[in-house]
């Protein structure tokens, strides 16, 4: 989910009261596709270096399936900017696509607008069946006991991107296994005039992600067990203190890093500017700015003591993207095709291949093209040490409310004043009240 994911920035107005009536789905008019069985319209994410890498890398496969089922798809690729906000409108204005990508994160929240069409064992075997699908993947597409939203696309998960050559010359000999590592291996980087960790504090999404994770490596979750908010749980406040502290204590996360929004600390990685970098899925991203896949190693996230795995040593949301289906679309056997089509498996192998991610297909991922070292480190990740982000119908509102208060956060780390857990839990506590009633 991002480009690689960037983030999905903006107020998220949805009501879910509201927005449970919505249709949603394509139309004649407006930005929907046309009542043409052989006419689909396509948001695609931006999942690219550019919009234009994206349309480069699919305009040729979607004439390909023209070819096949004589089936033209009008694509707009949005960026993940504008994403989520242009879909919250879509399910409440009738005024959509056909087909669209989702961050698999949303996948609940958009579910509970009953604008998608439910993934049903019907619908499933249409496209080959569910059991075709890893079950990691699976576990993003939707509130659990329900029908998934969405099918799906592309698999990511964070790791540890690190530079061989600074990490040469500070006489660091492998990546850091724990937080405590790595903040001791920053002392060294820093002393040969380095920066050390690169981070994107006004990134909302990239925001939610880390915490997250912090919040699994403290044995806490964002909601309670019903789906309520909980962020002013001690052990949250902790793992979000943990996290903005890697810049308001202990420096490993430059100051400036606060204001980045978007790709700006994957660059200053590409041009060695920094040691070390946590992104998901970054080597096609590196590789479009010049850096040479021989100059970064990839290593997993750290934890805080041991290794990774289940629990307490998760050390990745289970990251991706996911294609679904607006329901009343006026070509739902066309778009059931296209699912079809993209989750294939040789489309699945050509598309992760292009964008460096995991194929969410079983027989895709075991292709011999996903087995380099890099891929096998993201693999590794999502089979025993990954986690899906909270499957609950505030999930959208969630990320913005406390990715929000991340960032805030960061701007005073990076302004010179104090955080502190009562400055931490006052910021979480303003995020939950933010969030809609049950």
């Amino acid at each position: 989910m991002r480009s690689i994911r960037a983030a999905a920035v903006g107020a998220v107005t949805m009501s879910l009261a509201l927005a449970a009536t919505a249709c949603g789905g394509g139309s004649s008019n407006g930005s929907g596709s046309d009542d043409s069985p052989k006419t689909l319209t396509y948001w695609a994410s931006n999942q690219g270096a550019s919009i234009a890498v994206d349309k480069k890398v699919l305009q040729p496969e979607l004439d390909k399936f023209e070819r096949q089922t004589g089936i033209k798809v009008k694509v707009e690729v949005v960026p993940w900017s504008d994403l989520l906000n242009r879909i919250l409108t879509a399910t409440t204005s009738g005024q959509g696509p056909d087909v669209l990508n989702i961050g698999n994160t949303w996948s609940a929240s958009l579910q509970a607008t009953g604008a998608l069409l439910p993934w049903d064992a019907k619908n499933f075997d249409k496209i080959g069946g569910r059991d075709r699908f890893v079950d990691s993947a699976l576990g993003s597409t939707g509130a659990q006991g329900k029908d998934p939203a969405a099918v799906p696309l592309y698999s990511m998960a964070y790791a540890l991107y690190y530079n061989k050559q600074i990490f040469a010359d500070a006489g660091i000999s492998k990546p850091p296994a724990t937080w405590d590592e790595l903040i001791a291996d920053g002392k060294k980087i820093k002393a040969k005039g380095k920066s050390v960790l690169g981070a994107e504090g006004s990134n909302v999404s990239e925001n939610i992600h880390h915490v997250f994770v912090f919040a699994k490596q403290h044995d806490a979750d964002f909601f309670t067990a019903d789906g309520k908010p909980d962020f002013t749980n001690p052990k949250v406040v902790d793992a979000v203190k943990q996290y903005v502290d890697l810049m308001a204590k202990d420096k490993v996360i430059p100051t400036g890093d606060a204001e980045y929004a978007q790709n700006q600390s994957v660059s200053d990685f590409a041009k060695g500017k920094q040691a070390m970098l946590l992104w998901q899925t970054a080597s096609a991203n590196l590789k479009s700015q010049g850096m040479s896949e021989d100059a970064y190693g990839i290593a997993p996230v750290p934890v805080q003591s041991g290794t990774p795995g289940a629990g307490a040593q998760t050390n990745s949301m289970v990251a991706g993207i996911n294609i679904a289906v607006f329901k009343n679309s006026h070509n739902l056997a066309g778009a059931t095709k296209f699912v079809k089509f993209m989750t294939s498996d040789d489309e699945q192998k050509t598309l992760n291949t292009a964008y460096s991610t995991v194929p969410p297909v079983k027989a895709a991922q075991e292709d011999a093209a996903f087995n380099s070292p890099a891929t096998a480190v993201l693999k590794s990740t999502l089979a025993t040490s990954a986690a899906a982000l909270p499957q609950v119908p505030a999930e959208s509102q969630f990320e913005t409310t406390v990715g929000t208060a991340v960032k805030e956060l960061f701007a005073d780390a990076a302004a010179g004043r104090a955080v502190t857990t009562d400055s931490v839990k006052a910021k979480l506590e303003k995020a939950q009240q933010q969030m809609p009633a049950a």
